[in-house]
């Protein structure tokens, strides 16, 4: 049988026995989570449009852009990564 889940309080409670810093650092961490966690698209959400740059095959600047507005009803996929 499990154990049955901690609540938020038996958490923090917990995080704090096993931490340096204090109930007040804490809290202001956890609101500052919160306030960044409301600004996180949902999935369904819109994508926010953006502008970016056109590569050439050799990845280079080709000097064209394309907005994601523009792509509206056609499919995009996007690639996140590092290419150095």
């Amino acid at each position: 049988m499990q154990d049955a889940p901690m609540s938020p309080e038996e958490r923090k409670q917990s995080w704090l026995e096993i931490s340096v810093i204090s109930e007040e650092q804490f809290d202001a961490m956890r609101e500052h989570q919160a306030e960044r966690q409301s600004d996180v698209p949902q999935p369904g959400d819109d994508a926010p449009d953006f502008e970016i740059d056109v590569l050439d095959r050799d990845r280079q600047r080709t000097g064209e852009t394309v907005q994601l507005s523009a792509l509206r009803g056609k499919p995009v996929a996007l690639m996140f990564g590092s290419y150095t």
